[in-house]
């Protein structure tokens, strides 16, 4: 058998930190990956990628020249069969996030060891998604933050007590039952249900149920 066809994914490193390089190339070559090779800048290894056709690029975000993510953005534009995993010690979510939007497939803290680097390569490169331990709490947050800011555009003064009713109303329950299930007068279910439907200018029960289930609100199809 061809030494070529013993040695694992072809990698390149890109820092600017030769210590850093040489740590992570020690460890990943004791992983079975093939560091095919290094660079300290965008520029240079871009020029490398284009030769040397690695499977996975590590690349850092501060670099001198090209920072990390337009470099993410250029090899996912010219090289779109290449994984990039960036390993930073940026930890704010707009790093992590731009990075995904440029086109990053993993993203880990500097500080969380050369052993999962080497857990994140195997993940990208089996054409999945990484998140680092200490970054999914960021993009967490994030991800909530972001959806709790949309879910109250979409539903505008709506109470708790109101949303149960909406979920029912959807659920084909009638006035009567909705009461009962609420431990509530027919009227205030009426009340309730015409001041939601007016609230989200809805002009109708089958709109009323639309809306509901396009919120996820209720399942019911």
């Amino acid at each position: 058998m061809a030494p070529s066809e013993i040695m694992g994914p072809r990698i390149v490193i890109v820092d600017d930190h030769g210590l850093l390089r040489a740590g992570l190339k020690s460890i990943l070559e004791k992983n079975n990956f093939h560091v095919v090779g290094e660079a300290e800048d965008g520029r240079t290894a871009a020029r490398l990628i284009a030769k040397l056709k690695p499977e996975a690029v590590i690349t850092d975000i501060s670099m001198p020249g090209r920072n990390g993510v337009e470099f993410t953005r250029q090899i996912h534009r010219e090289f779109p069969n290449v994984k990039v995993l960036i390993v930073s010690m940026h930890c704010e979510s707009r790093f992590v996030m731009e990075s995904f939007a440029a086109g990053a497939s993993g993203y880990l803290l500097k500080d969380s060891g050369y052993g999962e680097v080497s857990t994140a390569l195997k993940v990208v490169l089996a054409g999945r998604k990484y998140v680092g331990p200490d970054v999914a709490e960021t993009v967490v947050e994030r991800a909530v933050a972001q959806w709790l800011s949309e879910s109250q555009s979409q539903l505008p003064k709506i109470s708790s007590r109101e949303r149960e009713v909406l979920q029912l109303v959807a659920e084909g329950k009638s006035t009567k039952e909705i009461a009962a299930s609420l431990y509530v007068s027919i009227k205030t279910v009426e009340t309730h249900r015409r001041q939601i439907m007016g609230r989200l200018n809805l002009p109708n029960i089958p709109q009323l149920t639309k809306f509901a289930i396009r919120e996820g609100i209720t399942s019911v199809h």
